[in-house]
């Protein structure tokens, strides 16, 4: 499986998104922390959370660091933005340029 296919995996399950989510609004929390975001969602076991971690590390979309006797979440942005680059950038500029040359013909007349 590709770099691209992991990201994509790991972005299509919403409970993995509300891990990046959270990891976004506050970096560093520990799998406890994470599973009380994932609670209030959703019912769900502290193995079920630490699946989906191991599935986002597997993506390297998330990065751990042990301190002390307690695990640190990250959030590593760099596969997204590397999907956005690849497949969103690329289809969105020529039609934003030409939708935004036409917002532009259309205020020149008024």
């Amino acid at each position: 499986m590709t770099d691209d296919d992991l990201v994509f995996k790991a972005l299509a399950d919403p409970t993995r998104r509300l891990l990046l989510d959270a990891l976004f609004e506050q970096d560093g929390r520990t799998q406890g922390e994470l599973e009380e975001v994932v609670r209030e969602h959703t019912e769900m076991t502290r193995f079920g959370v630490a699946k989906h971690l191991r599935l986002l590390e597997e993506a390297n979309l998330v990065v751990s660091r042990k301190q002390g006797r307690s695990k640190r979440h990250f959030l590593n942005a760099v596969p997204i933005r590397a999907i956005h680059d690849r497949w969103i950038d690329k289809y969105t500029a020529a039609r934003a340029s030409a939708l935004l040359d036409l917002k532009r013909a259309l205020e020149d007349e008024s």
